[in-house]
């Protein structure tokens, strides 16, 4: 099947399961169907060993559906444990943010001045414990200007330049391996760890990322397009994720008028 005729649902979430390559025997949360959803794809594809939960109290095989209720429990996770895991590293979460920028810096908090905000938010939630101590992906399902910003109102989640004024133990465990929007992946491979498109998704240029960044992204002179699902992968999604609610959180982008 040719790049081009993938939805783009599918690309993302294929993207978003991408971001768990290499983790191993750890703990992968997805916050959200497509987070989720792509956890629960590397595990029951390319990375066997990844622990995922129902969301509530138990790890669970990677093959159970989104809101699907016949569980085939592998472990305990309570609420305390979690915290645990948290603080060891062991865990990767995927989350989202309502303003991030050039070096990974979130805000969930508030929009404006923290004193006196326009927009009042979650609350930083846990986005300081995790980005201390663990790896912290992020997807955002529309990538603007108004998300990507060049300072976020508020620092509810740590990106690179403040774990780098931090202690040994964050600097080694503080990770962004991937930022997935409906437009491209970014992730902080550069020197100075600044974002840089890693890919873009079919019918998406370089350039249109860039229009919908408020700072100045890293290009590569060559950027891939973002891979779709193979049919492996296809009927793995479409079995863990039966109601399509994908398409519904990443809709197909509206064709090109005449």
């Amino acid at each position: 099947m040719a790049a081009a005729e993938h939805r783009l649902a599918d690309v993302v979430a294929i993207a978003c399961a991408e971001a768990f390559r290499g983790d191993g025997e750890i703990f992968g949360s997805g916050m959200g169907t497509l987070p989720m959803l792509g956890a629960r794809t590397a595990r029951a594809t390319f990375e066997p060993d990844l622990m995922v939960s129902d969301g509530m109290a138990f790890y669970v095989d990677g093959d159970l559906p989104i809101g699907g209720t016949d569980k085939v429990i592998e472990g305990w996770i309570p609420f305390r444990s979690v915290f645990d895991t948290l603080w060891g590293g062991r865990r990767h979460v995927m989350m989202g943010a309502s303003q991030i920028d050039r070096h990974g810096n979130t805000n969930i908090s508030n929009i404006g001045d923290w004193k006196q905000p326009k927009v009042q938010l979650l609350g930083v939630r846990g986005g300081p414990g995790n980005t201390i101590n663990h790896a912290v992906s992020y997807f955002i399902p529309r990538h603007t200007s108004r998300v990507f910003v060049e300072a976020v109102d508020m620092a509810s989640g740590i990106g690179y330049d403040r774990a780098g004024e931090l202690s040994e133990w964050v600097q080694e465990n503080h990770r962004i391996p991937r930022v997935i929007t409906n437009l491209a992946v970014m992730d902080f491979e550069t020197p100075d760890r600044r974002m840089r498109i890693h890919s873009v998704h079919p019918g998406v240029t370089p350039d249109d990322v860039v229009a919908n960044t408020g700072f100045d992204l890293v290009v590569p002179d060559d950027v891939p397009l973002s891979r779709g699902p193979t049919a492996e992968e296809l009927a793995i999604l479409d079995h863990l994720d039966p109601k399509g609610l994908r398409f519904r959180e990443v809709p197909d982008p509206e064709p090109a008028s005449a």
